[in-house]
Parts: structure tokens; sequence; C-alpha cells
């Protein structure tokens, strides 16, 4: 019997449910309804609070920071901006003492991390609509914090080892700093998030036929190290106005290597192929916001400030064993790209509710120079004619909403927007362009509290998408011999976003967050035929996306058992677009299926000792382009085991063996000559394994 897609994906949460325990115990980390947390300073979030949290009721966790402490709520998942879209269109769901982050990578995720358990007054889970912010609904956290007063700090060190093949980690590390006074608070964070990772495996290369042309040895290598400073300063005047500055320095490098052993029929046969690949990239972002009363409300004026300069290099050289001449390319690229955001919001009282008038004007760029040479019969390196890989994209942008919020009941929150933006985006060079674009936005939400357990949110909302501006710039792909020409004719997309959302608080036994949702897209940024010869990223007049996420987390109280507890998140999502060449129906290219994540974790009653495990499981679609179709299908899941101590002379020491399962990535990829008519030129299947991964966290504080 062949099992649908949904079958499948809803067999694989039941057993990774079951492969992590089916004894599912745990002390409820959240605030019984029957004895509320007591606190004589609760603001108007803490009147629409679903739940409220406080540093003890995750005491047994050893949190360090309010990171550690959002991520134990039970059914929430902290959802990071995509960093992309100004900042009228944020959708991250972290507030910090009422305020959104006005950041980007250094967003909510970092933010957190920098605040030390000691300062945080409380956790509230409250409705996204019941805010006078623009763009919240469902569930959002809004972290409560005051300075405890002097200097604080935490650290953490995370050594990592692997059985095959690759180099240990002794780079990753933190440091962070956080005080104030009564008035002012800081935080001041030093980071490198280092990675050493590698796999290796065989390689087979079939013609069209289905006869073996090539076997390939390969080993690949990716290391890389990404150094931040980053830190926060806030101020609150004794007349109530708020001055927040965030900011960022960083630093990535990032190595790859692969080296690949051949042997096949044609003339010579056995050969070595070397490819390298590196960026070394600095990236800087600041944001400031101030707020303050005028004209009987409240006065927001932000600005914000990125800038990113990223070299990059790949290149790819063969020798051959009989000493024919050796064959290589190189394709080197430096980016700079930068965007620049100033905004205004005005926020009122009026019919009822909240108001909020906002502005924004947004300047990105993205200037590029890009080379490709070719190694010709002597040994030397001659430039190679790309045309558009040279180029520079201008947006200008400015846009306007008005946003109300009110509650039509006790239990019933409404916020409903209207706005519209205006763009333009010009790109030089031969095929340079200059258009300009008008798109409505806007959206209704609405907050639904249905009793003590059960709150309903839904969302219609048309959303303007942000492009990339490297789809607009010929490139080259060295290691995969692939090619995308210059498409100065891209347009951002639209789309109508529907989503309803489900929590439901379970009391001793969990809790449960759902979320369906619905999405019509216009001019989906897809792979299609380019007039004139090639490919590249383009628009496709229409698709649709739909699915249904999820948090579940079960406790203990219920059958009796201390100290275990079992966190599942998932996604499962489908989506229909018509494919530009061959007009059938098919998924977006390389949109992901499935996401599911399992974690269990037992901490020991009356002792410091915790054990746990990790399991997840990931499904994407084909990456499709004109001219050939890849297919990544990784084996059933990646599971890890750990056992904690949380008092090791006041560190927390934890030991992680990683990928118990030993899942290894295949990878099979179709090119052909012709698939319109399904002609195939030649097919590769790998198969990589990575080994056992062996982490050890060190966690501090001072």
């Amino acid at each position: 019997m062949r099992l649908s897609s949904l079958q499948r994906n809803l067999l694989c949460i039941t057993a990774l449910a079951s492969a992590s325990s089916p004894l599912l115990a745990e002390d409820n980390p959240g605030t019984d309804e029957s004895s509320p947390v007591e606190d004589t300073a609760l603001d108007q979030s803490d009147m629409n609070a679903r739940r409220i949290f406080t540093v003890a009721d995750f005491e047994r966790f050893a949190p360090r920071n309010a990171r550690d402490l959002a991520q134990q709520i039970p059914g929430f998942t902290i959802r990071d901006d995509d960093g992309q879209r100004g900042l009228g269109q944020a959708d991250t769901n972290v507030l910090i003492n009422g305020r959104r982050i006005s950041g980007k990578s250094n967003g909510p995720i970092e933010a957190l991390e920098r605040i030390p358990v000691e300062d945080v007054v409380r956790l509230e889970i409250v409705d996204g609509a019941s805010l006078d912010i623009g763009g919240l609904s469902g569930q959002v956290l809004n972290v409560i914090t005051h300075s405890s007063g002097g200097i604080t700090g935490q650290f953490s060190y995370s050594p990592q080892f692997r059985s095959e093949g690759t180099p240990g980690r002794f780079l990753d590390a933190s440091i962070s700093l956080a005080g104030g006074g009564e008035n002012t608070e800081w935080s001041l964070g030093l980071e490198n998030d280092s990675n050493r990772r590698g796999d290796a495996g065989i390689e087979q290369v079939f013609d069209g036929a289905g006869a073996v042309i090539d076997t390939r040895d390969e080993q690949s290598n990716f290391n890389s190290d990404r150094f931040t400073l980053s830190g926060s300063w806030t101020r609150t005047a004794a007349n109530g106005n708020v001055l927040n500055a965030t900011g960022q320095i960083e630093g990535f490098l990032f190595r790859r290597s692969e080296n690949s052993f051949r042997s096949g029929i044609a003339e010579p046969s056995d050969r070595v192929r070397d490819f390298r690949s590196t960026e070394d990239e600095f990236n800087y972002e600041v944001g400031l916001d101030y707020s303050f009363s005028a004209l009987g409300g409240e006065l927001k004026l932000i600005a914000f400030r990125r800038f990113e300069d990223s070299p990059t290099s790949s290149s790819v050289l063969t020798t051959f064993a009989d000493g024919s001449p050796t064959e290589g390319s190189v394709f080197a690229r430096d980016a700079d790209e930068g965007e620049t955001i100033a905004r205004v919001e005005f926020g009122f009282d009026g019919l009822g509710g909240d108001w909020q008038i906002a502005f924004e004007g947004v300047r990105n760029f993205l200037d590029i120079t890009s080379t490709f040479e070719e190694l010709d019969g002597t040994g030397a390196f001659q430039p190679v004619e790309l045309d558009g890989a040279t180029s520079r994209v201008d947006e200008d942008r400015g846009e306007t909403s008005i946003t109300y919020s009110r509650a039509l009941s006790n239990d019933l929150q409404l916020q409903a927007s209207l706005g519209a933006e205006f763009s333009q985006i010009s790109q030089t060079g031969e095929a340079g362009l200059t258009r300009s674009f008008l798109r409505p936005m806007g959206f209704v939400a609405l907050d639904w509290n249905v009793n003590s357990g059960l709150d309903l949110s839904g969302r219609i909302e048309r959303v303007v998408g942000q492009l990339n501006f490297f789809d607009f710039v010929s490139s080259i792909n060295v290691n995969e011999d692939r090619t995308n020409v210059t498409n100065a004719n891209l347009v951002p997309p639209q789309s109508w976003l529907f989503e309803l959302e489900a929590s439901q608080d379970l009391g001793a036994v969990g809790s449960l967050n759902l979320r369906g949702f619905f999405e019509d897209v216009f001019d989906i940024v897809d792979q299609i035929p380019i007039l004139g010869g090639g490919q590249a990223p383009g628009n496709i007049d229409a698709a649709q996306r739909y699915g249904l996420e999820g948090e579940v987390t079960l406790l203990s109280d219920a059958i009796g058992w201390e100290g275990t507890r079992l966190d599942v998140e998932f996604e499962l999502s489908q989506s229909a677009v018509l494919d530009p060449l061959l007009g059938n129906s098919r998924e977006i290219s390389n949109s992901q299926l499935v996401q599911i994540d399992a974690d269990l974790r037992h901490d020991f009653a009356g002792s410091n000792w915790a054990i746990g495990s990790s399991i997840s499981h990931q499904e994407r679609a084909n990456d499709v382009r004109i001219d050939e179709i890849s297919v990544r299908d990784e084996a059933f899941a990646f599971a890890s085991v750990f056992i904690e101590n949380k008092d090791v002379a006041g560190l927390t020491l934890r030991a992680n063996v990683g990928n118990i399962l030993d899942q290894r990535s295949d990878t099979t990829r179709t090119v052909f000559a012709d698939r319109s008519l399904g002609s195939v030129d030649f097919i590769e299947d790998r198969t990589r394994f990575f080994g056992t991964i062996f982490t050890f966290d060190i966690e501090g504080s001072f």
C-alpha cells in the first residue's frame, strides 16, 4: 500500500516521539493557574498575559540567561526575524520590556543570550494582537528585566571532535557582561560560532543508459569561524522617555575543500580533482531608537544601518595521472551590500483602542565585482568574459501604514492594519533597468481567549516579499559546473497569507500549540529560462504553500513520575508551482517539506545530574533547474544523547554524543541534455558519511 505524503509525515512524528521515550514525566515548569505570580508592578501586557513564568519555574534546568529560560517555556518557540525586509514587517515573536528589538543579525536570540538570569523579573506569554505594536499576533514572549546592579557575566566553551576525517573544533566560545543601575541597562557579548564539519564517501556517475562511466572517492571539509562583538544599551529617563541602542561587529571566515580521486572510462581516466572555496566577510550593524511622549501620544524614532563586505573565491584544479595538462577554473567575487532604514512610529489612543501610524524609508544596495578565469594549455589562468557578473543593484523604498488595536470583549482582541509601499529598483550594466512598484499591504488579526486553557488566533495578511539582489547578477558554480546568467527583470513577490493558531494549556500534562497556514504567492522566485539563452532565478506567476506547524510539551505530573520532559516541534508543508519548462505542477524548488525535532530530558530529583536525547528528521523538495534535478535523501534521523551535571564547582558540564544512528547524506543529481524531452546526459549518485560527533559544553557565570 502506498502512503500519502501526509500519512508518511504523521507516521514520522509518531515514530520520533516513540523513539525519544514511551515514558513522559516532569515537574510542571509553568505557573499554576491557582497560584498566580505575585507582583505589584503589573503593566498592560500582564493584564493580557496568557501565562506568566518566573526564574524559579525553571530553576532545575540551571538557566544562566534569558534564552535558557525562553527555551523551557512549554509550547513556545522563538521565531527569529528573517533579517531581510526592513523593520516594519519584522515577524519576531520576542519583546524585551514591551519593546521590539531594533536589530537583525543582532536580533532576539542574541539579545536574550546577553541578559543574565539575575536580571530577569518574569516572562510573559501574551496575545500579540492585544499589544499596540503593529504586526504581532498569536503567542508573543515579553521578557521583563531589571538590572540587578553591579556587573554580572557568563561564559561558555564547546570543543568538539568527530570520528571521521574532520579536525577538532577548539575555538567555539562566548563571554558576555551585563550591568546597569536604576534607569540604565547594558550588555556586551563576545562570541565565536565555530564549526568544523566534513563527510566522505563514494560517488558514481552513470550515462543516460545507466552504465557506470566514472567512480569518485571524495572527502569534503567545511571550516568556519564567526567572530561577533555585540551589545545593547538602554536608558529610561525620569519622564518615561526610553533610548535604546544595539550594535554588532562581525567577521566570518569560511574555508571549504573537496578532494576527489576519480577513475572512469574516459581518456585520461585516472585523475585528482581539488576544489577550494573561501569567504572572508566583515559586517556591522547599528540600531538606535528613542521613544517619548508627544502630541498626545508616544513617538518612536528608529534608525538602523547594516553593511557587509564579503569577498569569495572558488577554484577547481584537475591533475591527471598520465601527465596530461592540468585543467582548472577560478570564480572570484567581491560583494558589498548595505541597508539603511529610518522609521517613525506614532501611537495614540482613540475610538476605544490603540492606533499606530508608521512611516519607513529604506535604501538597499548590492555592489558586485566578479571575475572568471580558466587554465590554458600552458598552465596559465586566462580571463573569460562573463556578461552581467559585475553590477550594482539599488533599491529605494518607502512605506506607510496605520494600525488599530482594541479589545472587542474581555476575551477577544482585534488588530488591523492598512498600508502601502513604493519602491524603485535599478541595476547598472548592459542589462540594467530602473523600475518602480506600488504594492498594497495590510492584515487583520484576532486573538480569542476561549477559556482558561485554550487560545485561538487568526490572521489574514497581504505580504510583500524581499528580493535577493544576488539573483540579479551572473554567477558561476565551478564545483557543480552551473551558470546563472543575469536577470534584471526580477520583481518582488507578493502573497496572501492565511494563518490559524491554537494554543492549549494541558495543565500538569503539558501544552500543545498548532498553526495551520496557507500562502497564495504571486511572482514567486524560482529557476526559469532566460530569453536569449541560459537560466537564472526569475518570477513564476503563481504558487501555493500550505501546511501545519506545532510545538508539543509533555510533562510528568499526571503519571507521578518526576523529572522527565518531552518537547516535539514539527512543520509539515506542501507546495505547488507550475514548472516553467514543462508546465506541470511540482513542489517549489528546494522547499522544506518536513522538519521534526524531538528532545527528551530527565533531571534526577535531589541531584545535579540530568540525561537526555534529541532526534531530528527533515525532508526537502527536489532542487530543480532548467537542465537538472537534484534529490537529497538523508537517512532516517540525526540522533544524539547527553549527560549533564549542573554544578561542578559552579559550572554546568555536558557531554554529548551525536549521530548515534550513523546518519548519512545521499544525493542524486540528474543532468539532462534536454529536460523537456527527458533526455539524460548523466547522473551523479553519491553517499557520504560523517561519523560520530563528540561535544563537550562548559558553561559558567561570574
